[in-house]
């Protein structure tokens, strides 16, 4: 007993030197990224100050034209003024009348009263650079935020056993395209056999886990996890309370998160990777567009049970144009 006593104490203490290793550099990954945050700040702040002082010039110079303008219209105005008062005391009538008309022609001129000058900064420059602030720092706490969950990240083959027959995976079991043609194989249980889908053959059921798969090419895809105990035969409705956690593609630009119910998702840059991170515990599930380093949908609050297995579905094959696999991807740090 006295060994074990003193055994738990080398534990308590290797886990005190662990948390505190963890802790200095979780220290130094948030000196980081605050410090690039207070430069992203400084930065906007001198591109909206130097956007001001140009704008400002350019008023300046705006203004200046339009003096000039003003001054040469006033100095033709005083002319033709002159002559019409020398006119005015002439005797010779024919000479009055041939250039009469013509002096008193209007010029072509600026409509005056339709121009006004700017006193006050509009704030749309500062609206517009606070909004690019705003999505650079989101960008940066996302790429953060990724790079953590990339320390997850697992080996994910798939598994043929539970594969659509219409489906044709690759020999390393890292890809998966739809094949028109069905083929024979044994009707397993674990098998689907309505939807074209197929899990991968790792399960989880405590922890953290995250995998990448290329979307690139592909004009509709399922991407996800799902419980082991799903349905395997006939129809199969995606959502959380059936067992799966999904975001999907459908019509090359639609985009959704298959819960309950499903939620549109407002993607600006079409996705070629995406992220899949799980937090068993926490209950969390969140994806992510690897390329653009940003967040595409998260279920959260979610009471996980049993094994949780990747799962994937290329959607038909659409006479060609949804040929391109999905393909599982290795996670680069």
């Amino acid at each position: 007993m006295i060994q074990d006593r003193f055994k738990k104490i080398h534990d308590i203490k290797h886990s005190a030197e662990v948390r505190k290793r963890n802790t200095e550099k979780e220290k130094a990954a948030r000196v980081e990224l605050f410090t690039d945050l207070i430069r992203s700040i400084e930065r906007c702040q001198t591109e909206l100050l130097e956007m001001m002082e140009e704008q400002q010039k350019a008023a300046e110079k705006q203004e200046e034209e339009l003096i000039e303008e003003l001054e040469q219209e006033i100095t033709e105005l005083k002319m033709r003024n002159t002559e019409l008062e020398q006119l005015s005391h002439t005797e010779d009538h024919l000479h009055l009348l041939q250039i009469y008309s013509s002096l008193c022609s209007s010029r072509n001129t600026r409509n005056w009263s339709e121009i006004s000058v700017k006193t006050d900064e509009s704030l749309e420059t500062l609206r517009r650079a606070l909004t690019k602030l705003q999505d650079s720092l989101q960008e940066k706490l996302t790429l953060t935020e990724l790079k953590r969950r990339q320390q997850y990240a697992v080996d994910v083959t798939l598994d043929p056993d539970t594969a659509h027959p219409e489906l044709i995976l690759s020999d390393d079991g890292k890809q998966v395209r739809h094949g028109d043609i069905e083929q024979k194989l044994p009707d397993k249980p674990e098998r689907f056999d309505y939807c074209v889908c197929v899990l991968g053959k790792e399960g989880f059921s405590s922890g953290r886990f995250y995998f990448e798969v290329q979307v690139k090419g592909k004009t509709q895809w399922d991407l996800g996890v799902a419980r082991e105990s799903i349905n395997r035969k006939g129809s199969i409705t995606l959502s959380p309370s059936n067992g799966h956690w999904t975001v999907a593609l459908r019509n090359e630009n639609e985009y959704k998160a298959c819960d309950d119910p499903p939620v549109s998702l407002c993607v600006r840059v079409k996705p070629q990777r995406v992220g899949v991170f799980v937090d068993y515990e926490e209950g969390l599930l969140s994806f992510y567009d690897v390329e653009s380093s940003s967040h595409l949908y998260s279920f959260t609050d979610q009471s996980f049970t049993g094994k949780l297995y990747p799962f994937f579905s290329p959607e038909p094959n659409d006479g060609g144009k949804n040929s391109t696999p999905l393909i599982i991807t290795p996670v680069k740090q």
